[in-house]
């Protein structure tokens, strides 16, 4: 099983380092919606639709969904994310109550495009907006900072949920995340901030913002981690689908940064660091 994540793993990364980092912003947008089509294939499954040709079409429906929404203005779609995220919140702490109002097929397949088309389009944004953060103006910086932010998190969760995870998070979702992850997650984003700040020669100012900015964005990964858990749970399944052999399926390596990303690019265009320069 590690050889085989191993293999996995060195093959994705340069795919995944070309199609973000070296791409032009359309290059980038058309790359990063392929990945979140075949994101969307596996969630039809989540939704139970077991069929291959369902599955496809609604993989489909959410690529002309992109499609339809690549010129409107990000800002209506992440603030309709932020609110998303906080109903999320609300089904995750009653889970499996309240399952009955969400537990349909269709129901399900909606929660899906709302999960998917924010990501991508506050990915997009991220890309082709201006951003300027201390001696800093680099795009490609900026989204590299909100993976890192939640790869950061995730290390920080695993180990402080090993030396002092006692306390559950969510037992009824994902038995083994714990308050002490959380915790250990969050504290881990501010240092990693308090150190991107430093070597941006970001004031105090921007740096306190920064350091605010990454725990509510750390916070609402933890968020994205647990809905899909709990939609797996749900359906009955453990991984999203095969598709990355030893890693599950791609919203496996993804659901934090579905969350994170869009709440991430609201954040800092209120912050005025992000600004729309226009959409291809």
């Amino acid at each position: 099983m590690l050889k085989t994540r191993i293999i996995t793993a060195l093959i994705l990364a340069p795919i995944a380092i070309g199609g973000i980092f070296f791409l032009p912003p359309q290059g980038f947008a058309l790359f990063t919606a392929a990945i979140i089509t075949l994101g969307a294939w596996e969630w039809a499954n989540m939704s139970g639709l077991e069929k291959q040709p369902a599955r496809i079409g609604y993989a489909a429906v959410i690529a002309v969904i992109l499609y339809g929404l690549a010129n409107v203005p990000a800002s209506a779609v992440l603030w309709f994310a932020l609110l998303w995220w906080g109903v999320c919140f609300l089904l995750v702490r009653s889970y499996p109550a309240g399952s009955e109002r969400w537990g349909s097929v269709p129901a399900r397949a909606l929660m899906g495009a709302l999960v998917l088309v924010p990501a991508w389009i506050g990915l997009k944004h991220l890309r082709e907006g201006s951003f300027q953060f201390g001696d800093t103006d680099n795009n490609l910086l900026v989204i590299l900072y909100v993976f890192c932010a939640v790869w950061v998190a995730d290390i920080g969760a695993y180990f402080a949920g090993r030396a002092f995870g006692k306390a559950k998070l969510a037992p009824r979702v994902s038995p083994g995340k714990s308050w002490a992850g959380v915790w250990g997650g969050l504290v881990a984003v501010g240092v990693f901030a308090l150190i991107v700040s430093n070597l941006a020669s970001a004031s105090i100012t921007e740096t306190l913002m920064l350091v605010a900015a990454s725990l509510v964005t750390g916070m609402v990964s933890v968020l994205g981690d647990l809905l899909e858990s709990m939609l797996k749970r749900f359906r009955g399944i453990k991984d999203s689908s095969r598709l990355l052999p030893g890693h599950g399926g791609i919203m496996d390596r993804i659901d934090s940064l579905t969350a994170a990303i869009p709440v991430f690019a609201l954040i800092i265009t209120q912050l005025g660091w992000l600004t729309t320069v226009g959409y291809f």
